[in-house]
């Protein structure tokens, strides 16, 4: 991130006092936060306003965070960050699983929520290096323009989605391991625990219409990790 970039940010959180805090640390950083305090009108801002992120919390007033997630996931493609009560696993998993890019636990450190936003506004902006368009079989990917077509229809994908098949594309043919893919995107190791690259690659399946009981472009390798099928 550039330090003259400006970044639109909707915070949808009814702790007035939390939501107040994360927006004056933010702002320093170039991070414009809006605010607003109830679920069942955060899916019409999300959608309308288009911000360039989004943190979103799971206990809302009107609407829960989740079925307000599933509701805008389809007509947005910016990064979806959710805020999960400490320890609430079963929360992470069905906010990736409907298409959260990341999640953070509450309390919620500002530190913390600055440098995942970093990472995933950082991934959204146009690369002055982005590399080459892939094809592999009926699937091409480019990089400068960070879309994706299936037999010539483009395929709408989440920036966290796009960063997990643009690097199965790049060793298409290739297995690569959890702690790959987690070093590659997340830049920290696997830890044997999480979950969020298994669900992406649920995700990215149903996306490019590989059945999931018998995936051929996908491929699970027993005992490594996910593979790109060269011709599928």
């Amino acid at each position: 991130m550039s330090d003259s970039s400006t970044y639109n940010v909707l915070l949808v959180e009814d702790d007035q006092a939390l939501a107040s805090m994360v927006a004056d640390f933010l702002l320093p950083y170039g991070i414009i936060v809006k605010i607003e305090p109830r679920g069942d009108s955060a899916a019409s801002r999300i959608v309308d306003e288009n911000p360039d992120a989004v943190v979103l919390d799971i206990g809302l007033p009107g609407q829960d965070g989740l079925s307000v997630l599933r509701e805008v996931r389809d007509d947005y493609n910016g990064a979806i960050i959710m805020l999960t009560a400490r320890g609430e696993e079963v929360d992470e998993v069905i906010g990736i699983e409907a298409g959260a890019d990341d999640y953070i636990a509450k309390p919620v450190r500002p530190r913390a929520l600055l440098a995942r936003l970093k990472m995933h506004l950082r991934r959204s902006l146009p690369d002055d290096n982005p590399g080459k368009s892939i094809a592999v079989g009926a699937l091409n990917i480019d990089p400068s323009r960070r879309e994706v077509e299936l037999d010539g229809q483009r395929v709408d994908l989440t920036t966290a989605e796009f960063d997990l098949l643009y690097l199965l594309a790049k060793h298409a043919g290739k297995p690569l391991s959890r702690n790959e893919i987690s070093q590659a995107i997340h830049q920290i190791k696997y830890d044997g625990f999480d979950r969020s690259i298994d669900l992406r690659i649920s995700r990215l399946r149903k996306r490019l219409g590989d059945n999931p009981t018998r995936p051929q472009r996908i491929k699970s390798v027993r005992g490594v990790g996910y593979m790109l099928a060269l011709e599928s």
